[in-house]
């Protein structure tokens, strides 16, 4: 079938494929199915086109991953300009969580790629740029983006691996947890779901957000950032 004829997808193969395109699409296909099953005839499949149809505007697989990783890095807002570097540090992150919740299978492939792309080269120059304007030294503002970066990327593997998605839902984990345990056997775990989880209006997000605090009021600019 030829690129922009009819094929099993009139209508989407009618559209011009374009590297943007499949990217997107790309994108979408490891939304849905996860990164193991990206594979060239998976993105093909839904633009309605063969799967060599797709060299005409991808190297290859791994061109689509660094697409794939760029595209992520373009939804997460760059750090505002006129604002503090503990605020901005703090949108940026709230925003990056959000974005990485939405797409699960980019966080093992974040800091992975050898070609980065223009957005995800503006994002990092945002953010080490942020950081030297609030006073922080080049040394400073590398130990600032790793200690942050880790915290935000391991929180949402840890969230993405939970057994739950809402509070709803923690609830009733929790709840089906204690019935099974006895209380006298592990009387913190006990404590911890009926004296906090279980109280009215928690919400497993503060968990996130009280680490972040924690974390940005441990960073402080150095003396060394005019020397």
């Amino acid at each position: 079938m030829r690129e922009g004829g009819k094929g099993r997808r009139g209508t989407s193969a009618r559209i011009p494929l374009s590297r943007e395109r499949v990217i997107r699409t790309a994108v979408a296909v490891a939304d849905e199915k996860g990164s193991a099953a990206l594979t060239m005839r998976a993105i093909a499949e839904p633009l309605g086109v063969e799967a060599m149809s797709l060299y005409h505007h991808v190297a290859g697989r791994e061109d689509i991953l660094d697409g794939m990783v760029d595209a992520v890095f373009g939804e997460i807002d760059l750090p505002p300009r006129d604002t503090d570097w503990k605020s901005a540090m703090r949108h940026r992150a709230v925003c990056a969580r959000a974005v990485l919740r939405r797409h699960p299978w980019s966080i093992g492939l974040m800091d992975s790629r050898s070609q980065p792309g223009p957005a995800t080269l503006r994002h990092h120059d945002a953010v080490i740029g942020a950081l030297r304007a609030g006073g922080f030294s080049v040394p400073m503002a590398a130990h600032a983006i790793s200690l942050i970066d880790s915290y935000l990327y391991g929180f949402v593997l840890q969230e993405l691996s939970l057994p739950f998605t809402g509070t709803a839902e923690l609830n009733e984990v929790t709840d089906a947890i204690l019935r099974d345990m006895p209380a006298d056997d592990y009387p913190h775990l006990t404590e911890l779901a009926t004296e906090h989880v279980l109280k009215p209006g928690y919400d497993y997000a503060d968990e996130f957000t009280f680490g972040l605090t924690l974390i940005l009021d441990a960073l402080h600019p150095d003396d060394t950032a005019n020397a």
